[in-house]
């Protein structure tokens, strides 16, 4: 308290002061970097084809190379996801595509698939391995079967396995029947006459002209088990067939082995038109079929798809059946006996049930 007649002496206010969004500071990410879906286009890319796969690196090589020694060695890019790439697959590539030692090119896009033969680990669809689907490969136009006559008999249980597969990856089966001059085709051909199915014979001297007919033009996977004379074959196609697989397979430190697939092309024998691409399978001499279902295996039989607008639902179409519709639909005389037969027989195929002649060897 000041005395009387002092003065008091005032202090100046204080302005008030007014924020704005500037004071306010933002506690940056953990990255500050711009995050965007927008994917590069990649208009540069290189179209090429699959023709090897071997942990990790592909072996790519355009369609329009006059050789196979063009092998452009590439990685799958990260924006791929999971996506897996296998032989036949159609791609685009960018970086290093010149396919120089050492040099390492991009797969950054898969075109779509026109077919996918595929199989699973074993035929029990009640565990996780045999529900495992594997894509074997892609973009096939024809599976061409190898089978010898005799020294090692014929195994109708393969073929039809073989056949089950073909008509649920909608491509078409050829039977190449080998060793033609130790025994006749007349058995093997009554067994699969109510199919229509396109066959050749082969013996060690034949000319080779009819199959590379068939051939011409296509992307054909080659089956068979061991001694039907299948490597044989894939040699006479192409004549270098040791040297380029030995070019393809020179990805990564790998070699191409008895259990990985390879596409080879086969020789130019005239001026125009694509001689077509082989593949061959090693290591695929069976087909788990856990994956296809009696209605996609129907696919293979038009005759006796309308006949099972009758059946009831979840219908397995078997012999067992007895409501199948496709009995009657026989009976009436709109399909022959033998295409029901030869279609049920199958779908014991995919079961794993096997004809009595594979049974007794």
């Amino acid at each position: 308290m000041g005395r009387p007649g002092d003065r008091e002496l005032k202090l100046p206010e204080r302005k008030k002061r007014e924020y704005d969004e500037d004071d306010v500071r933002i506690r940056p990410g953990r990255s500050s970097r711009p995050r965007t879906r927008t994917r590069p286009k990649h208009e540069d890319a290189v179209e090429a084809l699959v023709i090897t796969v071997d942990r990790g690196r592909y072996g790519c090589v355009r369609e329009d190379a006059d050789t196979e020694d063009e092998v452009i060695t590439a990685m799958r890019a990260r924006e791929l996801g999971r996506k897996s790439v296998v032989v036949g697959d159609r791609v685009a590539l960018v970086g290093d595509v010149s396919g120089a030692p050492g040099a390492l090119a991009r797969i950054v896009r898969i075109a779509e698939r026109t077919s996918v033969l595929r199989r699973t680990a074993d035929d029990d669809d009640t565990t996780p391995e045999g529900r495992l689907e594997r894509v074997v490969v892609a973009n096939a136009d024809q599976l061409v079967i190898v089978s010898a006559l005799s020294d090692p008999p014929p195994r109708t249980g393969f073929i039809d396995r073989c056949l089950v597969a073909a008509y649920d990856a909608d491509v078409e089966p050829l039977l190449c029947l080998t060793k033609a001059d130790l025994a006749g085709p007349e058995q093997v051909l009554d067994y699969y006459a109510e199919l229509d199915l396109p066959y050749v014979l082969i013996h060690p001297d034949s000319d080779l002209s009819e199959l590379r007919g068939h051939l011409a033009g296509q992307i054909s996977v080659l089956v068979g088990h061991s001694g039907v004379g299948k490597s044989t074959l894939v040699n006479r196609l192409v004549p270098d067939a040791l040297r380029a697989v030995g070019v393809v397979s020179a990805v990564g430190k790998g070699r191409h082995t008895s259990t990985s697939a390879v596409s080879l092309r086969l020789p130019r024998v005239r001026k125009k038109g694509d001689p077509g691409w082989i593949i061959d399978t090693p290591g695929i001499r069976s087909f788990g079929l856990a994956h296809v279902s009696a209605e996609s295996l129907l696919h293979g039989f038009d005759d006796l798809v309308e006949g099972t607008v009758d059946c009831p639902p979840n219908c397995g179409h078997t012999a067992s059946d007895a409501s199948c519709a496709l009995d009657a639909w026989v009976a009436e005389g709109k399909a022959d006996a033998r295409r029901l037969s030869s279609y049920r027989r199958l779908l014991s195929s995919r079961a794993g049930d096997l004809d009595v002649r594979d049974q007794s060897e």
